[in-house]
């Protein structure tokens, strides 16, 4: 039997995901037209004897979260559940936490997954690696590689080439480490609980000493990075298996659309259903498009690739959309032109407006407003409720003086 533990994390975390986690639980923000935690829950599915899938995290229980779990547990036709932490406890201090929940059952391994990833989730092989590496109680942290720069952004692995073994493991390091980044998945077994309680144990008796007022949560507050992969590894427990599929993480606005674009490109063997096609009068459509079938599109418009329009959304005559996330009930009106942007919930583009934001993960334009007037041209910018039309012409103006 297995089990699968995807961490959610809280409405304090997320903050460079801002403005869109203001209207919905980042967990919840539809990347290629799904919910993001959708993506995980669907995976751990298909894995085969898996019994259930809990959500550790500590946002406050709301109607959007539970309308979620019930839909998908309708969906998936496998048992989900969420545990509310009291307080932030950190990677390992979450699953630390609720450990009874986790081993009731007796399974033999459990997953763990970060819900700010996206990737293939290639769970079924890391099930396969374990079993052919190490112990039978060994420990799998997914790896991915990366040029020398972006790595130093991540956890790095250091391991055996013959074995896989983790050698050596230092988070977001200060110089170059390796170039095998940490991808925040994980296959566990029940001893992982013994090494985080060691932990928790010297975690206490340092509380001891200093009798905080809040000892009990700092104790419970533990990362599984930095806390015990970096004691676990060279000692034969720890092994990284390396996938070639795609991975990457959502922390902004912009690496949303990135992910939106990976999973559009994999629905082509997993969902072709979800993409669009260009039929007789519809909308003319390049490369990977999502629509949900509520959406009104005039048939002059022009949407691609890497599009994703949510529920409700109306698109005018003329309109241009390109690699941009358009959320449900936005209005996009005649001839305007939308690149590299999420245009927010409700909002309006104007006629003959161009919203262009740059083709990197953190320049892309996130527009909020209820209103976005035409005959303007903004180009890697954030737009919000609070900004005039006149403060962003003037703005404008300035910059074409340079």
């Amino acid at each position: 039997m297995l089990k699968a533990v995807i961490l959610i994390g809280g409405p304090q975390k997320g903050t460079r995901f801002r403005p869109l986690s203001f209207e919905v639980p980042k967990p919840l923000f539809p990347v290629a037209g799904v919910p993001m935690l959708q993506h995980h829950i669907e995976a751990c599915a298909k894995v085969p004897n898996m019994k259930e899938i809990l959500l550790i995290g500590f946002y406050q229980p709301n109607e959007e979260l539970t309308r979620f779990l019930f839909n998908a547990q309708q969906e998936f036709k496998i048992s989900i559940r969420y545990l509310q932490e009291y307080a932030a406890l950190g990677t390992g201090g979450g699953i630390y936490h609720f450990r009874d929940q986790i081993v009731s059952g007796s399974p033999e391994a459990f997953f763990v997954l970060n819900a700010d990833v996206c990737s293939a989730f290639p769970l079924a092989e890391m099930l396969s690696f374990q079993k052919e590496h190490g112990e039978p109680n060994s420990l799998v942290i997914l790896g991915t590689t990366a040029n020398r720069k972006q790595s130093m952004n991540y956890g790095c692995i250091v391991e055996n080439e013959e074995t896989h073994e983790v050698l050596h493991y230092v988070e977001k390091p200060s110089t170059f480490v390796s170039d095998i980044i940490n991808c925040g998945i994980y296959l566990f077994t029940p001893d992982i609980f013994q090494h985080i309680g060691a932990v928790f144990q010297k975690n206490q008796q340092d509380m001891l000493l200093e009798e905080p007022t809040n000892g009990w949560h700092r104790a419970e507050a533990i990362r599984l990075e930095q806390d015990i992969f970096t004691a676990l590894a060279a000692q034969g427990k720890l092994y990284v298996y390396k996938t070639l599929s795609f991975w990457s993480q959502i922390k902004s606005a912009g690496s949303a659309i990135y992910a939106s674009r990976l999973y559009l490109n994999q629905y082509h063997t997993t969902h072709p259903e979800r993409l669009a096609s260009n039929k007789e009068g519809g909308p003319k459509i390049s490369g990977n498009v999502y629509i949900h079938p509520t959406a009104n599109i005039d048939p002059t418009a022009m949407l691609g690739p890497n599009v994703s329009i949510g529920t409700g959304v109306t698109i005018g005559a003329g309109v241009r959309v390109r690699e941009s996330v358009i959320l449900h009930g936005a209005t996009l009106q005649d001839h305007c032109c939308v690149l590299n942007s999420i245009v927010g919930w409700d909002s309006t583009i104007g006629k003959w407006a161009r919203v262009e934001g740059t083709p990197t993960l953190l320049d892309y334009i996130t527009v909020l407003s209820p209103h976005f007037p035409g005959i303007l041209c903004l180009v890697s910018m954030f737009y919000l409720p609070f900004v005039s039309r006149s403060t962003v012409q003037t703005h404008w103006k300035h910059k074409e003086e340079y």
